[in-house]
Parts: structure tokens; C-alpha cells; sequence
């Protein structure tokens, strides 16, 4: 009977049943993907009603960084968006990008900040990202066709667009968090000291 069984142990081991070898750890999703999309919208939310002159932001599409599909008119339909216009070679970007991250972590799903990537690789696009600690949607613009619809020249500029899509602001030359703070709540959080 050992005999028997012998060749039958001998099967499973050889077929994986007794491997020490651990599973490779699949590779962290990309930053900047749809799992950086917002969530729910504040029952809370208490906005300023965009100005009747105001021209309506350009609608856009485009791939975030990880392939999804993105269309910034959905976004901003229900809360304002914030977009910050970058590359990761800029290093006015770099320098103000935390402080920006920060802001974007503070106003979540209340103000939604996205990011458009031009002029860029999108290894170096994941680096800059992961460096910065950017939890937020990342629209990659390789023919910089979104960055001509805003007239962006070279990095950073920073966009304000209202819920409803109506344009707001731009900065050629962005601005830093602090700034970007006083305007958010002058122009659109209604309610905000």
C-alpha cells in the first residue's frame, strides 16, 4: 500500500502542490487612474452660482493614466473642477505640486482636481506622480490637444471651471496652493471663510 502511494505524493509535489516559491506581487495600480475619480457628492455642498458672463469651459476627452476613458463635462455637470496643466520636467511644477496634492486631499469630492499630462512619457508622468503624492485623476495629452483648447503654452497652468462647465479663471504660470485656496473660495464654495 506505501508503495502505491508513494508515486502519487511524488505526482503532487512535481505538479505545485509543495511549492516555496511566493506568488510575484502584482505591479501597484497606476497613479492618476479611475480609482483616483471622485466620489459621492457632499450632500453639504454649497456653491456660488458661476457668473451669467462667463464662457463655457472647452469639453474635453481623453485616456487617464490608466486607459480609462474620461470626459471632464461629466465632472464637472455635478461640483467645479481644478485643472492643473504639468509636465514632469517642469520644475515650477514640481516645486508646487505637494502643497497642491495637499489642496486637492483637503477639497475632496467637494472641488475636484484633474491633471493633464503634455509634452510627456508616461513612466516619467507615473514617477513625477508617485513622487508628489498625486491622488487625483491624471488625463494624459501627448498631442497636447487640450493644452491648445485652453491655450496652455508650457507648464504649469492652473484652470477654474464652475459646476456646469462655465470658465472661471486661468493662470498661465499656475499659482501656488495658498492662492489657489483664497480663490476657490471666492469663486465657487459658497459659505467658506
Amino acid at each position: 500500500m506505501r508503495q502505491a502511494l508513494l508515486p502519487l505524493v511524488l505526482a503532487a509535489a512535481l505538479l505545485g502542490g509543495c511549492s516555496s516559491t511566493p506568488e510575484p506581487e502584482p505591479p501597484p495600480a497606476p497613479a492618476g487612474g479611475a480609482a483616483a475619480l471622485p466620489g459621492p457628492l457632499p450632500a453639504d455642498l454649497a456653491l456660488r452660482p458661476a457668473p451669467g458672463t462667463a464662457p463655457a469651459a472647452p469639453a474635453f476627452t481623453g485616456a487617464l493614466t490608466d486607459g480609462t476613458p474620461f470626459a471632464a463635462a461629466e465632472l464637472w455637470a455635478q461640483r467645479p473642477v481644478v485643472l492643473t496643466f504639468f509636465s514632469s520636467w517642469c520644475t515650477t511644477c514640481a516645486s508646487r505640486q505637494a502643497a497642491l496634492s495637499e489642496l486637492a486631499r483637503t477639497y475632496r469630492d467637494r472641488v475636484v482636481f484633474v491633471g493633464v499630462a503634455g509634452a510627456d512619457q508616461a513612466d516619467e508622468v507615473q514617477d513625477y506622480l508617485r513622487a508628489h503624492r498625486v491622488e487625483y485623476p491624471v488625463v494624459l495629452d501627448n498631442q497636447q490637444t487640450i493644452w491648445r483648447s485652453y491655450a496652455v503654452r508650457e507648464p504649469p497652468a492652473v484652470v477654474l471651471v464652475a459646476k456646469g462647465g462655465a470658465l472661471l479663471r486661468g493662470w498661465p504660470g499656475g499659482l501656488d496652493a495658498p492662492t489657489l485656496d483664497r480663490r476657490l473660495r471666492e469663486l465657487v464654495l459658497a459659505g467658506q471663510p
